[in-house]
């Protein structure tokens, strides 16, 4: 015994609590647990149950504890989004994000396919410039010029460099005493309200077209869309969003004959050219007046892939590839909120992400901007939306999409949906993540799932090859 004990010793902590975790008469359980999860990498811990009884009798039709379970506990999902916090989860919320946009395109989840026949558009919104930044062109240069012009700094205006996508430099600003940072923070600040204004004039648009006042076009037809905000390298956020017209009982109805694909398209250029939002003024900076940029795009949607024109799947799949991705891989800022100029000083961030926090912190101690809370949201340089919204009648949401699966799961309807039947439930919060042993077990389970649906997305693309050969 003292042999062992001694051996146990030499090992590291890891091995130690493996060990301890598969003699464990509980450990099927445990692994069982987190095969359901996929193999979250952060999982949240539960411990409480749930009981079903008959209205009338009172009889336990069913019940489950977690008085049974490893540690008397259950694991579920962290839902993480990010892909560098939780591969597991982000990949099933890519998933639902797919389904979700794809629903509004080609109909499913509750929509009706007809809505692949109405006027849509995918357009893309972007920041204005607050001063040049290097670029990445294509193997051109970055910014040529003739002559070698300074600005008032004494920093060349030009850049002869060839950068390539990894390149540091790119999205840096030339002369960072020359860049706008102010503006950049303030039109972050005020992104959401642009866009709601954005979609205002688009309606405004269209009940002028169809000459009907702006308060009665609901009774004409509905404008649905699906948002999502990216972050450029230059840490500017723009938009790309799915803009749809229905009729006025939403995905079922069709829009007017007057309410066309170029309706729609002379819609959203208006409103990106003439919507804007003024700041209020102050000593600290003077008067903003804050609008779209001129990188301005719009193009049609098809339900199949047709030349350049993107198709269901690829806006799908491209705002779906985007949702995952945390904010170290797009120069958005930190996935966590700061608290301090230190903790902005010690960040893992380029001079430039730095500085734009930095101008957060700074502007939040103005009384004036108060209300934006802009220290709170440093972390995210500004910025405090969503990254992906829609409007109500767009689709389905993300809450049913899970739901929908947990039903699958379960193979029947939940004796909850009886209305014979009562459940009562008590569940609390009691820990999260894995010591050193399971998460070593768990990183194993998240990677033969991943492997078994490569393998499934890869079977699925061979049978389809077969079936169009034959």
């Amino acid at each position: 015994m003292l042999a062992r004990e001694l051996r146990l010793q030499a090992l590291s902590e890891a091995d130690r609590d493996l060990i301890r975790l598969v003699s464990d008469p509980l450990y099927p359980r445990w692994r069982e647990q987190i095969k359901a999860i996929g193999g979250c990498a952060h999982p949240i811990y539960l411990s409480g149950s749930t009981v079903t009884r008959d209205a009338v009798t009172g009889e336990v039709i069913s019940s489950y504890s977690t008085a049974g379970e490893p540690g008397e506990r259950l694991a579920v999902r962290c839902r993480n989004r990010r892909a560098s916090v939780c591969e597991p989860c982000s990949r099933l919320h890519a998933g639902d994000t797919f389904q979700l946009v794809r629903a509004g395109l080609s109909g499913g989840k509750g929509v009706p396919d007809v809505v692949r026949d109405r006027p849509r558009l995918f357009v893309t919104l972007t920041a204005p410039s607050f001063g040049p930044v290097h670029r990445v062109l294509d193997g051109e240069r970055c910014r040529p010029r003739r002559d070698d012009p300074r600005c008032e700094h004494g920093r060349r205006l030009g850049c002869g460099l060839v950068h390539t996508e990894d390149d540091p430099l790119v999205g840096l600003p030339l002369c960072p005493d020359c860049y706008d940072y102010v503006g950049h923070v303030l039109w972050h600040a005020h992104a959401g309200r642009l866009w709601d204004r954005f979609t205002t004039a688009v309606r405004r648009y269209l009940a002028s077209a169809g000459g009907i006042p702006r308060s009665k076009l609901g009774d004409h037809l509905v404008v649905s869309f699906a948002k999502v905000a990216e972050f450029q390298r230059r840490a500017a956020v723009h938009f790309h969003a799915v803009v749809r017209l229905d009729g006025p009982d939403g995905p079922g109805s069709s829009a007017p004959a007057w309410a066309s694909e170029d309706v729609l398209l002379d819609a959203v250029e208006h409103a990106a050219a003439s919507t804007f939002v003024t700041v209020a003024d102050s000593d600290a900076y003077g008067t903003e007046r804050l609008g779209w940029g001129g990188q301005f795009d719009a193009h049609p949607i098809r339900p199949f892939p047709d030349g350049g024109v993107p198709s269901d799947a690829a806006v799908a799949g491209y705002v779906a590839k985007y949702v995952t991705k945390g904010a170290a891989e797009t120069a958005g800022g930190l996935d966590c909120r700061v608290t301090s100029l230190d903790d902005i000083r010690a960040a893992v961030v380029n001079g430039h992400v730095r500085a734009l926090m930095g101008t957060c912190w700074r502007l939040g101690g103005l009384a004036e901007l108060e209300h934006l809370r802009l220290r709170t949201w440093a972390h995210s340089l500004g910025y405090r939306g969503h990254i992906l919204t829609k409007s109500r009648r767009y689709s389905t949401t993300y809450g049913a999409l899970r739901e929908e699966r947990a039903d699958h799961r379960r193979g029947s309807a939940k004796p909850v949906d009886d209305p014979n039947t009562v459940t009562e439930s008590a569940w609390r919060y009691v820990g999260s993540g894995y010591t050193p042993g399971k998460a070593g077990l768990a990183l194993g389970i998240a990677e033969d799932h991943a492997q078994s649906l490569q393998l499934g997305r890869e079977a699925r693309e061979d049978a389809q090859k077969w079936g169009e050969r034959w």
